[in-house]
């Protein structure tokens, strides 16, 4: 057997350097911006610990194009460089200098917010540039270095005339790059790879207006002057303690975050841990509508203030990326895979512990101001709904906030919805029957016929209540859930009281035939029941158990059944007075107009009759009048 170490081909580093090392070559400048950033904590670090003495000067990050020379140029006045580091840490591929420092200072430097740990980014300058130079000068007294390099492995290190401290990263635009030497582009990625950057950026000034001086002619001219523009807010609220920000602060920020959002955020959730894990943010509760797809990817990631991505799936649950705002930590591995993400221990942990924050959160409002709760309810109810269906440890949690409200405007928990049915709406089997409505107008004749019987009817118009519906009927004992325009109604108002017919049997064996003839095309299953005299003469309802399905299909389950039709029971309420005169006309033409006219009805309460059936019954409408 023989041992040994593999050797890489250096020639071969650098093409693959430019066009494989960031899937998108935008990235160069949040690298070398954190590099300039470390460069300044790293100085402010020691300078926290006695090593350098006096005024450490204006530590601001300074970016400048120039266009006309084809250079971009980014300047820090940080802790720079000696000949000796350059060769270390630049010469040497992969070698991080930010790896080095917060091993030599390990004891003091860990929550310093040094960013790189894999000596890689300063390499990302290659993807644009066909060379790049460093002129960089040590806080030590030692001279300036000057680094020259055109993306092959040779390179230059000579002495430099640079008398201030920092560094100054010179990049000479490649002909296939030129799209960052315009000022609007430099300036958009500034502004969303680097916001919030803990160090001020400056890129290139701005002019302000003075106030007038108190006493001043009404007449008189403000006075202009030029100052720098600095383009990011190093202390964003997500990196203050809560109890130093207002609500106005969080309002403030989310505006920050979402300048072309107009309303404000309904309330929010800071999040602050360092242990077992360290993790910062503030996650927003926005007004949400049904349309949960459009709404996603809105939460912004960070790592020590360093913008990351948008799409947080993996590190947030699915149902929490329906809100908005900020996380921020250093312990997500970024540039992975999202089978990584999800099989990472620490991201769980993280994953987790936002669950029980938001959780814990909304149980507190629920608490604390419930009526204020209740107003809220239709603006968050998507994401809670969301998360009971997805999360078994949200769903345990927001079992005692969780709200059921009816038609009528009533709020109610669970427990309390039991409370306040339990002894009216149990079906033969002496299981509660919880009947709900998803579209109030729509089924408005049904909610009423429910409502007379003095049943309560929730109101559950959500995307996704059918797949919920499912998950709390296998989570709850004896409970089963109904739309109000089901085949269950019927059943609990049968059971309700005895209603007599006033058809006899006889009769009914005459009718149901001649019904069937007439109704035939639809499929649907004839029924014949004594109702309230107050109810239709007939009665569309779709079986329960095939509605769901359908439903489920619909919204991405299911689909291995087909596509399953459309369902129906036509009840025929045998003490209405319609249904009467039907089996006492004695034409048959004006039976199966009769009959027509009552399953156009029947229809039309259900919204299912339209085009040429529409037309018909309007035209038969009339006649009847006439």
């Amino acid at each position: 057997m023989s041992t040994g170490k593999i050797n890489v081909a250096v020639e071969n580093i650098f093409p693959l350097i430019k066009k494989f090392l960031y899937s998108d070559h935008e990235i160069f400048l949040r690298e070398l911006i954190s590099n300039a950033t470390d460069a300044t904590t790293k100085i402010k670090h020691l300078s926290s610990l006695g090593e350098i003495k006096g005024d450490l000067g204006d530590l601001q990050i300074e970016v400048k194009v120039d266009k006309k020379g084809k250079k971009l140029h980014i300047i820090d006045r940080g802790i720079g460089m000696t000949h000796e580091e350059v060769q270390k840490y630049i010469n040497e591929v992969a070698f991080s200098g930010a790896e080095e420092f917060l091993d030599q200072y390990k004891d003091s430097a860990k929550d310093s917010g040094i960013i790189g740990h894999f000596g890689l980014g300063f390499y990302s300058a290659f993807m644009v540039a066909e060379k790049v130079e460093i002129i960089t000068k040590t806080h030590k007294d030692e001279p300036a270095a000057h680094w020259i390099c055109d993306g092959s492995p040779e390179y230059s290190l000579k002495k430099s005339k640079k008398d201030i401290r920092g560094t100054e990263i010179i990049l000479h635009i490649d002909k296939d790059s030129k799209e960052f030497l315009e000022d609007t582009r430099i300036g958009e990625l500034l502004k969303k790879y680097n916001k919030f950057m803990p160090i001020p950026i400056k890129f290139g000034t701005k002019e302000e207006t003075l106030p007038l001086p108190d006493g001043a002619e009404k007449d008189a001219e403000p006075e202009k002057i030029t100052v720098d523009n600095i383009i990011n807010n190093p202390d964003p609220a997500w990196t203050k303690k809560p109890a130093d920000l207002k609500d106005e602060n969080y309002k403030s920020f989310y505006r920050e975050l979402y300048p072309m959002q107009f309303e404000e955020p309904l309330f929010n959730i800071h999040l602050n841990v360092d242990y077992p894990f360290n993790l910062t943010g503030i996650l927003y509760f926005p007004k949400l509508n049904n349309d949960i797809n459009i709404q996603k990817d809105r939460i912004q990631l960070y790592q020590n203030q360093v913008f990351v991505t948008d799409n947080v799936e993996g590190i947030v649950p699915e149902f929490l990326t329906l809100l908005r705002g900020v996380i921020d930590s250093p312990d997500i591995p970024l540039n992975v895979s999202r089978s990584y993400l999800q099989a990472d221990g620490a991201v769980k942990k993280i994953s987790n512990y936002i669950t029980r924050k938001v959780a814990d959160k909304l149980k507190s409002l629920f608490k604390n101001d419930r009526k204020g709760f209740e107003e809220k309810w239709n603006d968050i109810k998507v994401v809670i709904e969301y998360g009971m269906l997805s999360e078994d440890k949200f769903y345990e949690k927001a079992d005692s906030f969780a709200l059921y409200p009816t038609t009528d405007g009533e709020f109610f928990t669970f427990d309390e919805l039991k409370e306040n049915t339990k002894d009216l709406q149990t079906d033969k089997d002496d299981k509660l029957v919880i009947l709900y409505s998803s579209d109030i107008d729509a089924q408005h004749s049904y909610i009423k016929q429910a409502n007379a019987k003095g049943y309560k009817v929730l109101l559950l118009d959500s995307p996704i209540i059918g797949h919920l519906i499912q998950k709390i009927e296998g989570n709850k004992e004896n409970i089963s859930f109904a739309r109000v325009d089901g085949d269950t109604l019927e059943n609990l108002i049968k059971k309700d009281e005895a209603i007599i017919s006033k058809i006899s049997d006889k009769e009914k064996e005459t009718l149901k035939p001649i019904i069937e003839e007439v109704v035939k095309e639809g499929g649907y299953t004839v029924q014949l029941e004594p109702l309230d005299s107050q109810s239709l003469p007939f009665v569309l309802t779709q079986p329960e158990f095939m509605r769901r399905m359908k439903e489920m299909q619909q919204t991405g389950g299911g689909g291995m059944m087909g596509n399953m039709p459309d369902m129906y029971n036509l009840v025929v309420n045998t003490n209405h007075e319609l249904v009467g005169q039907i089996l006492n006309t004695k034409t048959k033409k004006k039976k199966e107009r009769l009959i027509q006219q009552a399953l156009d009805l029947a229809k039309l309460s259900q919204n299912l009759l339209k085009g040429e059936a529409l037309t018909q019954f309007i035209q038969r409408s009339v006649e009847l009048i006439k």
